[in-house]
């Protein structure tokens, strides 16, 4: 498939994926991941990606589960991308963009030969991520945006208003999910919300729950 490639159903994906393990990395349908290859077995994978279908699944390794693991154990979930945007920099790196797909779930890890590691992985079960803006309607966004607020002021930070309040439901509530410097476990959570209306409630209370620790005297995450 070419670098524009459109994916309607599961049935366009591959049953067969590389799998690039990388914690507090969420990516979601339609959303846009860059990401700066050097290690030798994600450059391979890169290699290996653009000559076949271009697709790479992220997900984040389930690090809680073991202590220090050389091979760490996978979330359940995770989401494919295409890579839509690549470059070299020269100095054996890569550069790239991946555009969010579909999210799937990992049925078995494969034994390969390959340095990277790869999964069969079943799309079936969120047949909502293909279709753009899929209930955008039920999100509340002034609790989006209130939330959101809060947070900007509370760690004083900057943030391009006029682009959210042009945003999308959609674009909005992933955007946020995705560059939101939650752990882990909010972030898995965030990812395997059913539905863009969880998402968002999802990220109001991580949210909430952040501001309220920072008011005890505790460190935000951005602090």
């Amino acid at each position: 498939m070419s670098m524009n490639a459109t994916y309607r159903n599961a049935a366009d994906l591959p049953s067969v994926i590389p799998i690039f393990p990388l914690p507090g990395a969420l990516l979601l349908p339609r959303g846009e991941m860059p990401l700066n290859i050097f290690e030798p077995r994600y450059v391979a994978l890169i290699d290996d990606a653009i000559k076949s279908a271009r697709v790479i699944g992220m997900i984040q390794p389930d690090v809680e589960s073991e202590i220090m693991p050389k091979t760490p154990s996978l979330h359940a979930v995770g989401c494919a991308g295409r890579i839509t945007q690549l470059s070299e920099t020269g100095d054996g790196r890569y550069l790239v963009t991946l555009t969010g797909i579909a999210r799937f779930r990992v049925l078995e890890e494969l034994l390969v030969t390959t340095p990277y590691r790869q999964c069969r992985v079943d799309f079936a079960a969120f047949p909502s991520d293909y279709e753009a803006r899929a209930g955008e309607a039920d999100v509340d966004r002034e609790s989006v945006i209130r939330t959101l607020k809060a947070f900007v002021e509370a760690n004083d930070l900057s943030i391009d208003w006029k682009g959210i309040k042009e945003a999308s439901n959609e674009a909005l509530v992933n955007a946020l999910s995705m560059m939101s410097p939650f752990e882990t476990r909010e972030k898995q959570a965030l990812l395997e919300a059913p539905d863009l209306k969880s998402r968002a409630e999802i990220l109001v209370a991580i949210t909430e729950m952040d501001l309220a620790r920072g008011q005890d005297g505790s460190e935000t995450p951005l602090q």
